[in-house]
């Protein structure tokens, strides 16, 4: 029972088998209450002529009760196994309702298309009801989807968690020691930018589609490199041009000082990514940005967005800076 409880979802897995079980009950209870108004025997297919095909009253009820548990079980156990995703899982469990009610719903449409007639041949199946049922089995699947809690394992995501919060734990000053920061020029540059692309390539479309198409490329490449990554830990500083591609990586014992300047763009050769010399520089704008100064006697400057930021980040620059050369230790985040 213990190796059961580790594979599959227990509650997930007595709703799948018992919900068909006890609809295929009712129905074949409330078929029961209605045989009196039933013709003998029962029509099971009908074309535009009308039935043509029937079938003794114990026979239909059977048949429709075996039908709403065996498809019930078919689809509902797909939702139990916990090795499947949770998402799929939830898919799955609402799947199965809404195709298990939508089977008796068509089973009971066509017992009530046939109440209170003598002979099944001019019986039709009731549109009625099919058509109320579906719109329920469909709309209970769908909430059933979304309430449905299906168990997670325990996975690689949580294991870093909890490598995670045991450092913070052990070293409660990890988080102060540790900063994220996205930067971005000022919005003015972009529509100057979209300007300055996108209206010609408006212009252009008509007579040069490729040309267009390359200049709003490169208009939406220069805008991505306008956003920048700032990634500041006990490892030292990292940088991303656009969010993903990196720049900088400087060792936290390589770093020297670290400071917040008012700086213009154009003193470190404009926007931009910019190595010359000693020298490297991404900035997306004149204005805060943190100078860093390297042991080698390089230096690096970067976009801080505003002065409050770029002042913690060389604030936290210095200190894991301080802690690296006192020979401190250095945790990986």
């Amino acid at each position: 029972m213990g190796k059961l409880r580790e594979s599959v979802d227990v509650r997930a897995l007595r709703f799948a088998l018992g919900f068909p079980v006890m609809l295929a009950a009712c129905f074949a209870i409330c078929a029961l209450l209605v045989r009196p108004d039933l013709p003998e025997p029962l029509a099971v297919r009908w074309t535009g002529d009308g039935a043509v095909d029937f079938a003794p009253f114990e026979a239909v009820v059977g048949a429709g009760a075996a039908l709403i548990v065996l498809i019930g079980w078919a689809v509902l156990v797909q939702a139990v196994p916990l090795s499947r995703p949770a998402l799929m899982r939830r898919i799955m469990m609402g799947a199965g309702l809404s195709l298990v009610l939508f089977v008796t719903t068509v089973l009971a449409a066509a017992l009530v298309g046939q109440l209170g007639l003598e002979n099944a041949r001019e019986s039709r199946v009731d549109a009625s009801v099919l058509a109320l049922g579906s719109g329920a089995a469909l709309s209970l699947g769908v909430v059933m989807g979304f309430v449905f809690k299906a168990d997670e394992r325990w996975s690689a995501d949580d294991d870093r968690g909890m490598q995670e919060a045991l450092r913070l734990e052990l070293d409660p000053g990890l988080a102060r020691d540790s900063v994220s920061l996205w930067v971005h020029a000022r919005s003015s540059v972009f529509v100057m930018l979209g300007i300055a692309t996108l209206l010609p390539a408006a212009l252009v479309t008509i007579a040069v589609p490729w040309l267009a198409a390359v200049v709003v490329a490169l208009a939406l490449l220069a805008a991505a490199f306008l956003f920048v990554r700032v990634r500041v830990d006990r490892t030292g500083l990292r940088v991303f041009a656009a969010g993903f591609l990196r720049v900088m990586d400087v060792p936290a014992a390589a770093i020297e000082a670290a400071t917040p300047k008012e700086v213009k763009a154009a003193d470190y050769g404009g926007w931009g990514y910019r190595s010359h010399g000693g020298t490297t520089a991404l900035l997306v704008s004149s204005g805060p940005a943190v100078v860093v100064d390297r042991s080698d006697g390089r230096k690096l400057a970067v976009s801080g967005g505003s002065a409050a930021s770029a002042d913690h980040v060389a604030q936290v620059l210095t200190r894991v800076a301080d802690r690296a050369r006192r020979g401190g230790e250095n945790a990986e985040l």
